[in-house]
């Protein structure tokens, strides 16, 4: 099997749809794994989507994004403003999926969000979560617009001439955008849609949701 770049939407806490995706991917040493960020929040286990994502990091390159959500849990943990933002946009459900208890939350998942990036790059494509603010450098953005902007849908392809690829912006057909130059794979998953994952090599997308059902099959030109 070749090596391939593989990048996962919002996972949100949806563990069966996560494990169902990761069964059908067969991940190899060779593959580079894209977390583009909200791993946490709104689902029913955080706890272990981020277990998941860690046993992952063994058997794979795993590059992981901190999304908005990981922003707001880590400063509630530490003590922070966001505590009660957090518990209303799905904080309450990552503390039901460890117990209850902040206390409970292992150090290494602690440790695990703490080090996302802001961003990933590659010769084709940038990775973020969120947004890019136009004409700023990728190291000059802000941390609103990579964690928190929502897509317009009149974004401008980025100047370097690569794809961006991102999540946050729900698609609630749960099909990808896919616009000139922008690519969004956030496809509610803790709602009624699904959690994607392209296959940069090949365009392809697969999905799962969190009743464990899964389709696969087309690619990003079968959407427009």
């Amino acid at each position: 099997m070749t090596e391939r770049t593989l990048a996962i939407g919002d996972i949100h806490g949806c563990d069966v749809a996560l494990d169902t995706l990761l069964s059908h991917l067969a991940i190899t040493a060779d593959d580079t794994v894209v977390v583009l960020g909200d791993v946490v929040d709104r689902g029913p286990a955080s706890s272990v989507a981020i277990e998941r994502l860690l046993e992952l990091s063994h058997s794979c390159r795993l590059v992981f994004l901190l999304g908005n959500h990981e922003e707001m849990m880590l400063d509630a943990l530490a003590g922070g403003q966001s505590q009660g933002a957090w518990l209303q946009y799905g904080g309450r459900e990552t503390l039901q999926s460890y117990g209850g208890n902040p206390d409970r939350i292992p150090p290494d998942h602690i440790d695990f969000l703490g080090q996302g990036l802001d961003y990933w790059e590659t010769d084709r494509e940038i990775f973020i979560h969120a947004n890019l603010e136009p004409g700023v450098a990728l190291d000059e953005q802000s941390p609103e617009w990579l964690r928190w902007t929502h897509l317009t849908g009149f974004e401008f392809p980025h100047p370097s001439g690569k794809r961006v690829i991102c999540g946050h912006t729900a698609q609630q057909t749960g099909v990808p955008l896919n616009n000139e130059g922008w690519v969004c794979i956030d496809t509610w998953v803790y709602g009624k849609g699904w959690l994607t994952c392209l296959n940069l090599e090949t365009d392809e997308f697969l999905q799962a949701q969190q009743n464990g059902t899964f389709r696969s099959g087309l690619t990003l030109s079968d959407i427009g």
